[in-house]
Order: structure tokens, then C-alpha cells, then sequence
């Protein structure tokens, strides 16, 4: 976040810089005022380019063997031009090598997935799947049965195991 505000500044301060240098080689023409306000465009450009690259840097640094389940777009007022391109501010990420069945159960597997968010820490949990009956539980250490929650074949973290365990 720290960087990505120094990243801002930068380009303000550069197109700031570059504006002079072309008021100055056109003798003085330019009105004052677009020194300042391609700064500020320059600004509101670099941090709109840094959030929407968000998803893209953060999914190109995952290990080997996380795979992107499903991911959250998202629109807001007070980012108008995310109705036209809808921004990705949250994703899941399933780790496929940690993926192991059940001994007694092998239509059963335990994984553990990441959840991700602009601006927030990574979320781990483990998750169980069973295929048979397309649903998801979180494990609970031997103190009574799991909670399933049938969510049926459409849900993508369910589809994901399931499909490379089949």
C-alpha cells in the first residue's frame, strides 16, 4: 500500500514536471492551471491502473499448485468508471497439493483453500468435500460430526476437487 502511495505521487510529480517542460517550450501559452490538473489526472490514472493490476500481480506470485476458484467483481459510486469494467477486489485460491482423501471415505477430500482481498491480510481455512454428495464442511477435530452444506456441483471450490480427484 505504502509503495503504491509513492508510485502515485511519482507519476503526479513526473506529469507535474512534464507539463512545466511543455509550457516552457511553447513560450508561456499553456493556462497555469493544467499543471495541477494533469497532476491530479496522472494521480487518479496510476491508482486506478494499480487496482485494477491488483488481481493480475497478486495471481502471478501464488506457489505452484494454488489454483484460482473463484474470484468477486465489483462496482461502487465512488468508482464510477467500475460500471463500465466491474473491478476484482477478492478471489479464492485452492491449494491442489495439500488436496488428500479420506482413508475411510475416499469420495471425502481435505483441503485447504486462501481467501484474498484488496487491503486485507490472506484468510487460510481448511475445507472438506465430499463428491458423492457435492458438499463442503469445515473440519472440527474429532468434536462432533462436520456441518455439511450441500452446494451441488455448480460451486466452484466443490467442482474444482472434484473434477481433478474423478
Amino acid at each position: 500500500m505504502f509503495l503504491e502511495l509513492i508510485a502515485t505521487f511519482i507519476a503526479g510529480f513526473a506529469a507535474a514536471g512534464v507539463m512545466m517542460l511543455v509550457n516552457r517550450m511553447s513560450g508561456g501559452r499553456l493556462p497555469r492551471w493544467l499543471v495541477p490538473v494533469v497532476a491530479g489526472l496522472a494521480m487518479i490514472g496510476t491508482t486506478i491502473a494499480s487496482e485494477y493490476n491488483w488481481f493480475d500481480r497478486t495471481r502471478g506470485t501464488l506457489p505452484n499448485g494454488f489454483e484460482v476458484v473463484t474470484f468477486v467483481e465489483t462496482s461502487a459510486l465512488y468508482r464510477p468508471w467500475t460500471y463500465v469494467a466491474p473491478l476484482t477486489t477478492r478471489f479464492i485460491a485452492l491449494d491442489t497439493k495439500s488436496t488428500r482423501a479420506n482413508e475411510k471415505t475416499p469420495s471425502v477430500y481435505l483441503t485447504n483453500i486462501y481467501a484474498y482481498g484488496r487491503w486485507q491480510r490472506v484468510q487460510p481455512a481448511q475445507i472438506m468435500i465430499d463428491c458423492d454428495r457435492l458438499a463442503r464442511a469445515r473440519p472440527t477435530d474429532g468434536a462432533g460430526d462436520p456441518d455439511w452444506v450441500e452446494v451441488g456441483g455448480d460451486d466452484p471450490i466443490v467442482a474444482s476437487v472434484c473434477e481433478a480427484h474423478s
